[in-house]
């Protein structure tokens, strides 16, 4: 099978994987709450012939091919949605106040087409491609969570591979950005600090310990890490998003709780950045009289792209897509060029076990009506990029599987 007909078939299977995204976009779920999802998964990879599993908490996997033998490479899709009200306006919206506003509706949709172009030319393919469909990636656990079933395993997992649809590109639907070497999307950690004082009246503040004053000041000293602490070169975000105490303008609350998060692509600067925050809430807290507890929530490392992968999956997409449709700009975390993202993207915990690439896909041109970013309410992605999304999964498994046949 040529690139060149792999895509005219993978067009050809267009309008069915345009109606499997809309059913999936009217149907949202979010984190491991996605039991409608897994079984129209289930029910459409077992009507081509696949033999579907659940694995962990909400996963899916199947595999194709295995009738010759050589490596597994696995492909990746997410399947959660956001607990956001949809304000797209398309006539397929979701009316449950979930919303697949970051495209994970498009990412299911597109490996059920690749499974079905992967399952058609099943014979040729040179070992196994194991497909894995994801929750829970929007809270960073539904990796992990299958990683821990052992998703890598049965058999041994050799090279992986995700694509990740983009919102607001000015490059044509179906155009690919393949990740250059080393980290493309950044570590991140959810934390909440939670400032105990003694509640009094607001008549009264001496009576009491004041956590919100404490909290104020703990917020601000956070800052000073960025400014103060890190190098020129070790760049992170720290957000502070939830701050929330009291519930009387003239009182005096017994506590204070702020939440925020971090973003960092380093691993020794998680590390520090984790520590200082610490550091930072307890010993502020307790110069105003308070006490101070921080809990870090889920999070996940960097997403590391393997370089040779990451190279071969840029010829593959030469092959495939040719000039018009393939790009150079790649997503690194290395550079300075706009392309970087900031997003970070559990398959990272994938990457830290085996070779892996992330791939990003262009889908919606703010020219033509897809001007608000992902996770926005308002959010548009082009279905034009669907079929081509398909063939870049499909074609980069059985082209890495054919140079590594053993």
């Amino acid at each position: 099978m040529t690139a060149e007909e792999l895509l005219k078939e993978a067009a050809d299977y267009q309008q069915h994987i345009i109606e499997m995204r809309r059913y999936l976009h009217m149907h949202p779920g979010t984190g491991f709450d996605i039991a409608d999802t897994v079984e129209y998964v289930k029910k459409e990879l077992s009507a081509i012939g696949c033999e579907p599993k659940q694995c962990g908490r909400a996963g899916v996997t199947a595999l194709i091919g295995g009738r010759r033998p050589g490596r597994v490479f696995m492909l990746r899709a997410d399947m959660d949605a956001l607990a956001i009200r949809e304000e797209s306006g398309v006539d397929f919206s979701s009316e449950n106040g979930r919303m697949h506003a970051c495209g994970h509706d498009m990412h299911t949709a597109m490996l059920l087409g690749a499974a079905k172009l992967l399952k058609s030319h099943e014979d040729e393919i040179c070992g196994t491609v194991k497909l894995m469909f994801q929750p829970a990636e929007e809270i960073f656990e539904g990796s992990s969570d299958m990683i821990g079933a052992g998703v890598l395993k049965n058999p041994d997992t050799d090279a992986a591979l995700m694509i990740h649809v983009m919102a607001g590109m000015p490059f044509e639907p179906g155009t690919v950005i393949v990740s250059s070497p080393g980290v493309s999307a950044p570590a991140a950690d959810y934390f909440e600090i939670r400032v105990q004082g003694t509640g009094c009246h607001g008549s009264m503040p001496n009576t009491g310990v004041d956590p919100i004053t404490a909290a104020a000041h703990i917020l601000l000293a956070l800052q000073e890490i960025n400014a103060r602490e890190l190098a020129l070169g070790e760049r992170a975000v720290l957000t502070i998003g939830t701050f929330n105490a009291g519930t009387a303008a003239n009182a005096i609350p017994d506590s204070a709780a702020m939440g925020g998060s971090i973003r960092t692509f380093d691993e020794d600067v998680r590390r520090y950045l984790k520590e200082r925050i610490t550091d930072i809430a307890q010993l502020t807290a307790k110069a105003f009289r308070a006490e101070a507890e921080v809990t870090f929530g889920s999070g996940c490392p960097t997403l590391i792209n393997d370089g040779e992968l990451s190279a071969a999956v840029e010829g593959y997409m030469k092959e495939l897509l040719g000039s018009g449709a393939y790009t150079a700009a790649q997503l690194s975390a290395g550079s300075s060029g706009s392309s970087k993202t900031a997003g970070s993207e559990d398959f990272a915990y994938i990457s830290q076990k085996v070779p892996s690439v992330m791939l990003a896909l262009a889908a919606g041109q703010p020219e033509k009506g897809c001007k608000y970013p992902q996770h926005h309410p308002k959010v548009k992605f082009d279905e034009a990029a669907l079929s081509a999304g398909s063939a870049v999964y499909a074609y980069s498994a059985m082209r890495w599987l054919e140079e590594h046949d053993r």
